[in-house]
This record gives C-alpha cells, sequence and structure tokens, in this order.
C-alpha cells in the first residue's frame, strides 16, 4: 500500500505563491513512480494539474504553464507544487497522487487552496 498526504494549502489573495508538499510512504512505495498534482473545484471534474518522473520530466496543464512547478525528492519520498501569481480560479482541493502504470491508483486526502481577488 502506498499513503500519500497533502500539506500547504490555505488561503491567499490573487498574485500570491504557496507551495504544496506530498509526502509518500508505504511498503510498496518506490521512488520510480510518477506522480501528480490534480484539483477538483466545486462542481467541477477533478483534473490534471501536473505529472513529474521518477527522472524529473514534467508535463502541466495550460492552465498552470509558467506559474506551477512540480519537483521532486526522491531521497524523502516528497513531492512539490510551487504555485506562483494565482488567481481566483485556481480554487480547489488539490489532490496528489502515485501512478500505477500509465494511470493514478492512490491519492492523498487533498488540500484547500482558495485565492480570493
Amino acid at each position: 500500500q502506498v499513503q500519500l498526504v497533502e500539506s500547504g494549502g490555505g488561503f491567499v489573495q490573487a498574485g500570491d505563491s504557496l507551495r504544496l508538499s506530498c509526502a509518500a510512504s508505504g511498503r510498496t512505495f518506490s521512488s520510480g513512480y510518477l506522480m501528480g498534482w490534480f484539483r477538483q473545484a466545486p462542481g467541477k471534474e477533478r483534473e490534471l494539474v501536473a505529472t513529474i518522473t521518477s527522472g524529473g520530466s514534467t508535463n502541466y496543464a495550460d492552465s498552470v504553464k509558467g506559474r506551477f512547478t512540480i519537483s521532486r525528492d526522491n531521497a524523502k519520498n516528497t513531492v512539490y507544487l510551487q504555485m506562483n501569481s494565482l488567481k481566483p480560479e485556481d480554487t480547489a482541493l488539490y489532490y496528489c497522487s502515485a501512478y500505477f502504470g500509465p494511470l493514478p491508483k492512490y491519492w492523498g486526502q487533498g488540500t484547500q487552496v482558495t485565492v480570493s481577488l
């Protein structure tokens, strides 16, 4: 099993920054896992924000390119999401995920990000 715990969410104003963290643990967790950040706003479907491979290759949703940066510290089994120039439309519950093969399999409980005007 794999456990994922997110932290770092909060209430900020437009233009501010936040850094989310996701600590992974578990007997079967491997630093080789593809990791991702997703988000879900009220009334909307969960959407992919960014992914990062074990080697550091990244992929971003168009809506966050140039503002968000995903990174990982394999020694600490931790994935980060640096979010800059936050907008009200970034308001959502942010989830960390560990992929098994091509699909996300393990999920954290989520951390809330709220951005006000």
